[in-house]
């Protein structure tokens, strides 16, 4: 059965609310065990790795925003334009970037994650805070 939109976005809402929150157990909750999440440079299998690259993160910098301009689903696969918003914890210093992403839900949770950005000043800035 396809994934309905009012199912997309609560998943989406839990793990902006639980990311915001620091929350990392909640915000893994969003997450099925084996997950998959692939970035720019990186990928991630399964929750152990999963909260060990988000401890690291939340140490670097802590959470201001996480917006979702728009939000389209092709069967369990959802489509996110959204833009994200981090204060570094060393100086203060906001770093935010935009990005796209493509991500299969089952149950109520991401099976896997893929995420595209690319915005040099905020990559430099992340990468100046070692994350």
């Amino acid at each position: 059965m396809a994934l309905n939109r009012a199912e997309a976005v609560e998943c989406f809402e839990r793990r902006r609310a639980a990311w915001l929150a620091g929350d990392i157990d909640a915000y893994l909750d969003c997450w099925v065990d084996d997950l998959v999440l692939e970035t720019p440079g990186r990928v991630i299998r399964g929750r152990d790795d999963y909260r060990r690259m988000l401890e690291r993160s939340q140490a670097w910098a802590r959470p201001r925003d996480f917006v979702f301009h728009h939000l389209a689903i092709d069967g369990d696969v959802v489509l996110a334009d959204w833009t994200i918003a981090v204060e570094r914890r060393a100086d203060g210093v906001e770093v935010e970037w935009r990005g796209m992403s493509a991500a299969e839900l089952r149950a109520g949770r991401i099976v896997w994650w893929r995420e595209y950005y690319e915005d040099p000043g905020a990559l430099a800035a992340a990468a100046a805070g070692d994350t």
